[in-house]
């Protein structure tokens, strides 16, 4: 229903920011990190919105990139992950290092994260990766992308292409820097450059 809230940043406090729109004040529940980002008192803000209607409660999150919207979603598509601890694990982690956490299925980083315990993190990993394996065969990767990941001949990069979806960048957008990334990059690098060249766009 809400896919942005553009305003003026009227409060800040711990759990949630206060957004004048014309007179009427949003309340928008975001991270910490989001919020030390977000910008200062009385600045003009934008922040990406996730409307969750409930049967006792109406409530709005929000996030500064489209990436962490993205995140958000998928986490609190993950069985036993609500929203309270999807913001907060948003809060500990940036979207890329989370992203490298899912497709190299590291546990260890992902426990870490406030109120996630090994089993937790063990059914992100899964249910994440195969919600992104569903996502692609459905779309269906195009000639091009076939074409990268064969001249490639490296798992690195599909690995790499399926961060960079987990991220919220399309199919055309990925194909075209995938392309220029160099080969003998690790799969952390892959995706970092990756991120860089998109985010340019």
């Amino acid at each position: 229903m809400l896919a942005y809230i553009k305003g003026i940043l009227e409060t800040k406090t711990r759990g949630y920011v206060v957004i004048d729109v014309g007179g009427l004040g949003y309340k928008v529940f975001m991270s910490d990190l989001a919020m030390e980002n977000v910008g200062k008192i009385g600045d003009i803000v934008k922040v990406h919105t996730y409307y969750r209607v409930m049967e006792d409660d109406i409530s709005i999150f929000g996030f500064n990139t489209a990436e962490e919207l993205r995140l958000f979603e998928l986490l609190i598509s993950v069985g036993g992950i609500g929203a309270k601890t999807a913001i907060n694990m948003l809060g500990a982690i940036e979207p890329e290092d989370f992203a490298i956490a899912i497709i190299t299925e590291d546990i260890n980083t992902l426990k870490k994260l406030p109120g996630i315990g090994a089993k937790t993190a063990g059914r992100i990993v899964l249910e994440l990766k195969d919600k992104l394996k569903k996502e692609r065969q459905v779309e269906e990767l195009t000639n091009a992308t076939k074409q990268i990941i064969n001249i490639k001949k490296d798992e690195k990069f599909d690995e790499a292409y399926t961060a960079l979806q987990v991220l919220g960048y399309n199919n055309k957008e990925i194909e075209k820097v995938i392309q220029k990334l160099d080969a003998s990059l690790s799969l952390e690098e892959l995706i970092r450059e990756g991120i860089k060249e998109l985010s340019k766009r």
